[in-house]
């Protein structure tokens, strides 16, 4: 099997990459950064260019592609300026990716989000769920991207996560980690509800998928049980020996941010364990060893 990965400078792009080598699959890693300092082989590849994606495509002749590649800055995707390129990573990029699947009969894993619902409520949201009401652009336009996916291919796997973090990149939980050790009082919402995701084992999760033919939507974040940020906060600053006080907040008291949040990023998994699939391991456990892979770094 050769397998493309797009993103691959990002956290998941990255692990999926680590995974794959570990296993021994052919694999080549897509990016707009180019090749250098990289642990595996990647080329520059702008995916917003349909050309030069059907061109690697093409060349390379992949059985898969996992699409890891995305605007993922949420505040940054209101800005008017942003829009175009916003819709033209997410939508567009997608639908080039997609095409050039098509003309080699490569399956695709297509990397989502709980921003795809309009995240109210506190009912678990199900893979197969269709009445989505993003709240803002980020979230439409990887609802787009969903769209694209199903309008041009069968063979496809379309994954939801939520609350990512991982080694290579900037995360919520480094964030904390820095906050909590110079400040001695830290605010943090408690009333957006949901599960993280730890890239390490989702990229297990997407490299076990394209070995089969189980194809559809998707759930996949770590299990644990649902939390508030101010319950992951906590979790952190106890397992990083951090003093800190956590002082749980709403979304109103914090006050807005850029973006409209869901309040309810529960999403159910058991769609997962239903169709043989290994579910990840709890937060908490995903948490230590990232903590632990910190301090050896």
């Amino acid at each position: 099997m050769k397998v493309l990965v797009t993103g691959t400078s990002g956290q998941l792009g990255h692990d999926t990459m680590l995974e794959l080598k570990k296993r021994d699959i052919e694999c080549l890693g897509a990016d707009r950064q180019g090749g250098e300092n990289y642990e595996f082989d990647t080329i520059m590849l702008d995916i917003t260019d349909k050309d030069a994606v059907e061109s690697a495509i093409l060349k390379y002749k992949p059985d898969a592609v996992i699409h890891c590649a995305a605007w993922t800055n949420v505040d940054a995707a209101e800005a008017p300026e942003n829009l175009e390129a916003v819709r033209k990573v997410n939508v567009d990029g997608t639908e080039n990716l997609v095409k050039a699947c098509k003309k080699v009969d490569a399956k695709m894993v297509y990397i989502s989000t709980d921003y795809v619902f309009d995240g109210q409520g506190t009912k678990p949201w199900q893979p197969d769920d269709k009445n989505y009401a993003p709240l803002n652009v980020y979230g439409q336009s990887k609802l787009d991207g969903e769209k694209a996916v199903t309008a041009n291919l069968e063979k496809y796997f379309i994954v939801r996560i939520a609350w990512v973090f991982g080694k290579n990149g900037k995360n919520f939980v480094k964030t904390m980690l820095g906050v909590g050790k110079s400040h001695d009082e830290v605010r943090v919402v408690d009333d957006q509800i949901g599960t993280p995701t730890y890239t390490p084992d989702l990229s297990k999760l997407l490299v076990d998928m394209i070995l089969t033919d189980k194809y559809g939507f998707y759930h996949a974040t770590n299990e644990g049980g649902y939390i508030s940020w101010a319950d992951f906060t906590k979790e952190i600053f106890r397992q990083a020996g951090i003093n800190s006080k956590v002082v749980p907040v709403t979304t109103a008291e914090y006050g807005e941010s850029i973006a409209k949040r869901p309040f309810n990023s529960r999403l159910d998994k058991s769609k997962l364990k239903e169709n043989g699939f290994e579910l990840l391991p709890t937060w908490q456990d995903a948490l230590a060893r990232y903590l632990a892979e910190l301090e050896e770094n």
